[in-house]
């Protein structure tokens, strides 16, 4: 599957100009802040099940109608990036993610919650069709992959502050204050994403020799590829397969981690966020090797198709260890296979996340992105359901650890099945 395959080394990077790397903080800033928007639920699921009397199936319920909304919100900013541009399209997530994000604090049932999450889920849909295509704008393929894996990485770090400041700001203010609070850090993004972001070609900061690296690629077609010829074509299920695959492990991770380490370490609302900021920090540094690796076996004269998927099937092997976590009595050693666990997910999910650009022109890149959110928001509502019977059922990770251990194998040979060359998608008829 893997054959050894070389290409001419690319020349590298101008060294005088590297104000793309900017645009690259931005969006790791507005990562960051999505996913500690995203990720309060789940470290304060005990307190919330507690103040509002949920069961495992309530909770799972609340995260199953978020994942519907980002499913829905996936597919439909997909192609309002496409449409209007990525930056009032990201102008546009972040103001509804965040007024549904400070909405939770004034909700008292599951079903105003679930709505709540659903609000949410819709304008955090948008973030990452935008930000791709932001990167698509801003960088040459051969170092795209970097660049997603930075941005990226600003997962984990929210994932990393959120055990630290919620329960901080909870003990003081109440959870209700603190959706409220933390709604504050995405205006203050949003300020700055409309004060600096154009594309390259209309900021003066941008020197003519960094332009020139930046647009150094062949030239693509400008107009938006239709959805109907984008779902005929192999290479978009093969993103989309991929997603679908590996998404639902994420959320699993993301929202149920705190109560497996909760329960099965008899941890409390400050006690296991050392663990989580631990594994949040391997999960950092996965996502930019993830990138940082294919790229540079791409710059040592591998094709695309090698640097992609040999990372990925080293990504996959890392990950089987979590087979075994629910039976692991160490706390530190679970810690260190799940973040073992969390970071190959993000180095796998880094190179995933180029393909759309690797595979397809600039004017199809957020739509195909969009249909494989979807996508995998649909296998994440399945996981969703799967693991409140689980849990209400038997009272066991186990399964669920089964099925992560093994999701990744199934992405990269659907990847592989449907894109066997990672040639460009065939859109000449569209």
């Amino acid at each position: 599957m893997m054959a050894a395959e070389t290409t001419e080394p690319a020349s590298g990077p101008a060294r005088t100009g590297r104000y793309r790397w900017v645009i690259v903080a931005l969006l790791f800033a507005a990562t960051a802040i999505n996913y500690i928007d995203r990720q309060m639920i789940g470290v304060l699921k005990p307190t919330l099940s507690a103040d509002l009397g949920w069961s495992e199936t309530d909770f799972a319920n609340v995260i199953f109608f978020f994942q519907m909304a980002y499913a829905i919100g996936y597919i439909g900013f997909g192609r309002v990036v496409d449409i209007i541009g990525e930056r009032l399209g990201y102008a546009v997530a972040f103001t509804i993610w965040t007024i549904a994000h400070m909405a939770h604090g004034g909700v008292y049932s599951v079903a105003q919650f679930a709505m709540a999450r659903f609000g949410l889920g819709i304008g955090e849909a948008g973030n990452f069709p935008a930000g791709i295509k932001a990167v698509t704008e801003w960088f040459p393929a051969k170092e795209r992959a970097t660049a997603i894996g930075i941005f990226n990485a600003g997962a984990n770090v929210g994932a990393i502050i959120t055990p630290l400041l919620v329960p901080a700001l909870t003990i003081a203010y109440g959870w209700r204050s603190t959706f409220v609070i933390t709604g504050g850090f995405s205006v203050v993004w949003l300020v700055a994403w409309l004060m600096i972001y154009r594309r390259p070609a209309y900021k003066p900061q941008v020197t003519p020799e960094e332009l020139a690296y930046i647009t150094q690629d062949p030239a693509d077609p400008v107009t938006p590829v239709p959805w109907r010829k984008l779902l005929t074509v192999r290479e978009t299920w093969a993103y989309a397969l991929g997603k679908f695959f590996i998404d639902p492990i994420w959320w699993f991770f993301l929202f149920w981690l705190p109560g497996f380490l909760g329960k099965r370490y008899d941890l409390d609302l400050v006690s296991f966020g050392p663990p989580l900021v631990v594994i949040y920090l391997m999960s950092d540094v996965g996502s930019v090797a993830g990138g940082w690796a294919s790229s540079r076996m791409i710059k040592s004269g591998r094709t695309v198709n090698y640097a992609r998927k040999m990372t990925m099937l080293v990504c996959a092997i890392a990950v089987t260890p979590v087979f075994v976590s629910q039976s692991i009595d160490s706390l530190w050693l679970n810690v260190f296979v799940i973040g073992l666990a969390t970071a190959a997910h993000q180095a796998f999910s880094a190179n995933l996340y180029t393909l759309p650009s690797d595979l397809f022109p600039r004017s199809a890149v957020g739509s195909v992105i969009g249909i494989g959110g979807t996508v995998g928001a649909i296998g994440g509502m399945m996981m969703a359901k799967y693991a409140g019977f689980v849990l209400d059922s038997i009272g066991s990770y186990t399964p669920l650890f089964a099925v992560a251990g093994s999701a990744y194998f199934l992405a990269l040979g659907a990847v592989h099945l449907l894109s066997p060359r990672l040639a460009r998608a065939e859109l000449s008829n569209s």
